[in-house]
């Protein structure tokens, strides 16, 4: 029977060998990782040292993450910064307000003074990474809360360790599922302001309509500066700070890029999950993702419609609508993709294929009855959790806002008893909860999407929304406008009263608050059942997707080349400048101009108005020296660089190192690439260096900025 079996399974490996051939430009890789060999001959022009070392400046020290999420680069000797639009969004529209509404119409330094501290942002460089497998295995055995009580001893000593009398920071992470360890060192700066920021219809030409789509014509950068203390080192906010010193900034080509050229991307990739059971996958595509999908598709029903109602609203929602609709969009095409690509059957296959190369009886040999056994009693689990998730982390902002004086009242006697009551109070009151909230637009929110919630969530759904659910009939617009009429925390004015009568004998009655046995109840039911109910599935699928992963490394080394899976820790990815056909009788060129930005122009529409001056410059065709040679102004390229959320803000390199572009996007076709990637569709979507440059220059009439740049024909 073996000997049939393994007969039957040589040709699906053979079949999946000949398409991994294919898909060479598949990986994200470790700077120490790299095959420099085989990136040489597809047009590198650098060493592996150029790219990363420790003892000298390399690009990898020009490269920062940006914020939380995002990646940014050097591009001067002044610590001049950039990234995407999207990625400082945030910021942007914190510092926005209707009269000085930077969103909408940019903001231009028109020198350092002028720049704008962003509160709360931050930039940082990665000092080295180290392979620390041995040191966090040392002593480790057996599996499940032993084995991770042990490892987390030995990284919290190897990271401790590796920051001793410095002032970095240290993160020990896995990749591999837990098979191997790399250490991360690196320095935080906490003094970020904002330079320059394009106009919405440059920023965010197309809106939500061309997110995640190709052809683009977005210009999605925006450039902060980072300071230092005179030592040069990180320093909290000071007017008496200084421009950062990098010790390596990127040059930028004013040469342009043509089809075929060497691209390399150099960023922070968030999380892919490419080595996911058949299992996962369809839990992926049959629930996962159409419930998060219908999640979203009501909250977003609500915040686009009020987002119309009015500037203020625009700028109060803004980014909040841009971080729900970026997902729900991705998620969509990700489910298309997946299916069109049939990942289901080819991963069943690859499975079978596994088996036949594993040892019989052996941990191997079981480990997939035991992930398709997991993957199934912890659905209904799996399901819940997901559906809490988007509920209150991306629902109704009352009930994150409440939460935290849920915190107040119940732990009132413990912190007035440890003397913390008063400066907990006074935490409180500093919020600028109010400054992007809408009363009426969260009552909308409550009433859309609660519905969804309830109707999925079964069995998990807390008692007082069933409740409310008989009390109201099912009709959630006037549970919502009761509800919020009858709190004490949701406007200012009802706030400060708070406040102003909080007190011992008055702290427990404000648990009564129906808002806040709503809020307590939710958190209640999820965190003391829906979260307890699915953890053990996250540790129990992290062994044996540990034992399966080291698996196909070992018994079937040479099927495909194991890439450790994107989990925010610095990448590689290389490819070419190159367009695809997404479908049947579909071509896609890999370049777009300015004469398509005319072409989608709509006066008055949100999404492809074009501000006055922009509209004169595109048809004035002043391009100058950032001109292509027929005399176009260039907006964007596709290239063939495996990417994920995460590379947003990074930079694409060509053969010598020299910055032609920001990445910024995905194709739509290309979003299934977090769990498997298809090199036919798979393309990473970049505006162009040389579009980046013509609006500081032409535009924002920022040339200070680009005399500090250093470009390069």
């Amino acid at each position: 029977m073996i000997r049939t079996y393994l007969r039957k399974c040589i040709l699906p490996v053979a079949a999946f060998l000949v398409s991994l051939h294919a898909s060479a430009v598949e990986g994200m890789w470790l700077p120490y990782m790299l095959n420099i060999d085989d990136m040489r001959a597809r047009g590198l022009q650098l060493t592996a040292e150029d790219i990363y070392a420790v003892n000298q400046a390399s690009l990898k020290d020009a490269i920062f993450i940006f914020g939380g999420g995002c990646t940014s680069e050097m591009v001067s000797s002044k610590g001049l910064l950039f990234t995407n639009h999207h990625c400082g969004f945030g910021a942007i529209q914190s510092l926005s307000s209707v009269k000085n509404d930077y969103l909408k119409n940019g903001f231009v330094a028109a020198n350092m003074n002028e720049e704008l501290p962003a509160p709360g942002v931050t930039a940082t460089r990665i000092v080295y990474m180290k392979d620390v497998t041995a040191e966090v295995l040392a002593g480790v055995t057996g599996t499940g809360a032993d084995r991770a009580a042990r490892i987390e001893a030995n990284i919290r000593l190897i990271g401790e360790s590796a920051v001793a009398g410095t002032h970095y920071e240290a993160e020990v992470t896995p990749i591999y599922y837990g098979n191997e360890f790399v250490l991360v060192v690196s320095e935080v700066f906490k003094d970020v302001r904002l330079v320059f920021a394009p106009p919405g219809s440059v920023g965010k030409f197309g809106g939500d309509t061309d997110n995640w789509m190709w052809p683009r014509h977005t210009g999605d950068f925006s450039v902060f500066r980072v300071y230092a203390g005179r030592d040069n080192k990180p320093a909290e906010y000071s007017k008496s700070n200084e421009p950062y010193k990098p010790l390596k900034h990127l040059s930028i080509s004013l040469q342009g890029v043509k089809t075929g050229d060497f691209t390399m991307v150099y960023g922070f990739p968030g999380s892919t999950r490419q080595y996911l059971s058949s299992y996962a996958v369809r839990y992926i595509l049959e629930n996962q993702n159409p419930l998060r999908i219908a999640m979203r598709e009501a909250a977003l029903g609500i915040i686009d419609l009020r987002m119309r109602v009015s500037d203020e609203l625009r700028i109060k929602y803004a980014a909040k609508q841009a971080r729900i609709s970026n997902a729900y969009k991705k998620w969509i095409g990700e489910s298309k993709g997946l299916a069109r690509l049939q990942a289901i059957s080819k991963k069943e296959k690859w499975e079978e294929s596994y088996l036949a190369a594993v040892p019989v009886g052996s941990e191997y040999s079981e480990v997939l009855n035991k992930l398709k056994a997991l993957n199934a009693g912890y659905k209904d689990a799996n399901i819940a959790f997901d559906l809490y998730g988007e509920l209150i982390f991306t629902g109704p902002e009352m009930i994150r806002f409440v939460r935290a004086f849920e915190v107040l009242i119940n732990d009132y006697d413990k912190l007035k008893a440890e003397g913390k009551l008063n400066s907990e109070i006074e935490r409180l009151k500093r919020t600028s909860f109010f400054k992007n909230f809408d009363l009426e637009t969260d009552k909308m929110l409550f009433a859309a999407v609660v519905p969804v919630f309830m109707k999925n969530i079964g069995s998990a759904a807390p008692q007082t929304l069933l409740k409310l659910q008989a009390k109201y009939k099912g009709d959630w617009t006037r549970c919502a406008e009761e509800l919020y009429a009858k709190s004490t925390f949701t406007s200012q004015e009802k706030l400060n009263t708070f406040f102003n009568g909080f007190s011992d004998k008055t702290a427990k009655s404000y648990l009564s608050d129906p808002l806040m046995q709503l809020v307590a109840d939710i958190y209640k039911e999820y965190g003391s059942k829906v979260r307890p109910a699915v953890a053990p599935y996250y540790t129990q699928n992290d062994d044996l997707m540990r034992v399966f992963v080291d698996g196909l490394r070992k018994y079937l080394p040479n099927a495909r080349k194991y890439w450790p899976d994107a989990n925010f820790t610095l990448r590689v990815t290389y490819g070419k400048v190159e367009g695809f056909e997404p479908a049947d009788g579909i071509i896609y060129e890999a370049f777009t101009t300015q004469k398509g930005i005319l072409e989608k122009y709509k006066p008055a529409d949100e999404e492809f108005d074009l501000l006055p001056g922009l509209l004169e410059l595109y048809k004035k065709g002043d391009f100058g020296r950032y001109a292509t040679a027929t005399g176009q102004l260039p907006v964007a390229f596709t290239a063939s660089n495996h990417t994920t959320g995460g590379n947003s803000g990074s930079p694409v390199l060509n053969a010598r190192g020299e910055l032609i572009g920001i990445n910024f996007d995905r194709a739509w076709e290309s979003t299934m690439s977090d769990v498997m990637f298809d090199p036919e569709r798979c393309r990473n979507i970049v505006v162009d260096s040389r579009y980046v440059l013509w609006c500081i220059d032409k535009w924002g009439g920022a040339g200070w900025l680009t005399e500090e740049m250093t470009l390069v024909n």
